[in-house]
């Protein structure tokens, strides 16, 4: 057992060193920091979601702009599409899943608002419908997918493809970017 796991701490590692190595990936990182500084900035929200473990790296990363990160300072507006209960059951009832984060984003997204979708396969339906709705209300997308960067890539902004195919690996690649993201925004938009 100590090789298996040997074997997967140094997988995650070499994810991350190929995105350390990988100048267009940092380089759209840098992107999305100054994009949501922006809109933060002007008034607008940053909205997250995902499926899944996904799901749940979207409302982590939420947190951390709503909440903090390294730093007690005012709250940013930020949160994930995932977390109503009510909403989400009785859209996905009445409606299908897959419109779920599409009917939040056309009744409570603004031109200029951020979203981030999350998705290892960057295929996730729902996702999909999310990314063109907000498109057409002009709503910034920013995609994180793993190495195929599927559908979303349509409908991206910015998009961030982690280069792995293995989806834990990606999945521990997408939370690093995320606190990245978060801890740049945090220091532009409060700097000490």
């Amino acid at each position: 057992m100590t090789n298996q796991i040997k074997t997967a701490i140094r997988a995650s590692i070499d994810v991350k060193q190929k995105i350390l190595a990988d100048e267009h990936i940092v380089s759209q990182i840098e992107q999305v920091v100054e994009i949501v500084v922006k809109a933060l900035k002007s008034g607008n929200r940053v909205l997250w979601c995902g499926n899944g473990g996904s799901a749940a790296d979207a409302q982590h990363l939420a947190a951390e702009l709503s909440g903090r990160f390294y730093y007690d300072r005012p709250p940013l507006n930020s949160e994930a599409l995932h977390c109503n209960t009510s909403y989400l059951t009785a859209v996905a009832n009445d409606y299908g899943y897959d419109l779920i984060y599409s009917r939040m984003i056309n009744g409570a997204c603004h031109q200029g608002d951020i979203l981030i979708g999350i998705s290892t396969s960057g295929n996730s339906k729902n996702i999909l419908n999310a990314f063109e709705t907000a498109h057409h209300i002009g709503v910034v997308n920013i995609a994180l997918t793993g190495e195929s960067d599927g559908r979303m890539r349509e409908y991206a902004d910015y998009l961030i493809n982690v280069p792995s195919i293995d989806t834990p690996r990606i999945q521990e690649a997408h939370i690093m970017i995320g606190h990245i993201i978060c801890q740049m925004v945090e220091a532009q938009m409060f700097p000490r």
